[in-house]
């Protein structure tokens, strides 16, 4: 091979490198998809070849890459350990390699049954007696409630929202707003990160917000776009609101919202 057919398949080749890595890293892949010493090795072999300023930047930005992906993996590697997190593809591995007495020896050694003893003696009996022999007739209690008779009046709206009763907006006028946001937020893909949508400067407020988008998607402003294996949850609007199916069988999906993952959402905001 020349040294200039060596030059264009190095080219090509730090170019798939470079569409794999922004690929993983764009989608939120898992990073351990990409084998970093066969790119580390591709790079070792056509780095001789280059000349050219602008083919020593092309070799620098793949390596530039390669160690994104890297920090990926770390970070991937933290996160499934402080949640002691276990795949469950190797937990059924596992379960299968295992013969049904060691199974059966497994359950039998983390069985713990509690049992509970309950009863009545003699001193709990008297002790109930003499509270009821204490208590007044049911005829004299009732002597001592008393009554207050009040009119009846009306309020008016202002009131009520003076009193936090009513909300100075209509919650209909509330989700036609959160709708408008919902779709001026959204990317090229039409979608949006679910907490990016519904964080705010305050835990109160995101909380009121997750609320609300609840209830975009009950009444079918837009849908829920869940990844479980990349642990990401986007949600994407509708044009138009539409309405279920009757034949659709609907799921309700609990979302939760603590002060500690609203904590960590503000902190990758640099906030």
């Amino acid at each position: 091979m020349s040294s200039k057919d060596k030059k264009r398949l190095g080219k090509e080749e730090l170019q798939k490198i470079l569409e794999l890595c922004k690929t993983i890293e764009d989608k939120g892949l898992n990073p351990f998809l990409v084998e970093i010493e066969d790119l580390v090795t591709i790079i070792r072999e056509y780095f001789p070849e280059w000349e050219k300023p602008d083919e020593l930047c092309l070799d620098a930005e793949a390596l530039n890459k390669i160690a994104t992906i890297i920090k990926l993996q770390s970070e991937w590697v933290k996160h499934r350990a402080t949640s002691l997190y276990t795949d469950p593809f190797l937990i059924e591995e596992k379960i299968r390699s295992l013969s049904p007495d060691e199974i059966a020896r497994i359950m039998l050694g983390s069985w713990h049954p509690i049992v509970e003893l309950e009863q009545i003696s003699i001193y709990s009996l008297g002790e109930s007696l003499r509270y009821w022999d204490s208590l007044q007739p049911l005829s004299d209690r009732w002597k001592n409630i008393a009554f207050v008779e009040q009119e009846t009046g009306t309020a008016t709206r202002e009131e009520m929202i003076r009193q936090k009763i009513l909300s100075g907006e209509a919650f209909s006028e509330r989700l036609e707003s959160l709708w408008k946001e919902l779709k001026a937020k959204v990317g090229k893909d039409g979608k949006v990160r679910y907490w990016n949508f519904i964080g705010a400067n305050t835990y109160e407020e995101t909380v009121e917000r997750a609320y609300l988008t609840s209830f975009l998607v009950t009444y079918g402003y837009g849908t829920l776009e869940i990844h479980p294996l990349e642990e990401e949850m986007f949600i994407k609007p509708f044009e138009k609101p539409v309405s279920t199916l009757a034949n659709q069988q609907l799921m309700s999906i609990p979302i939760p919202v603590s002060f500690e993952e609203w904590s960590e959402w503000r902190e990758s905001q640099g906030a």
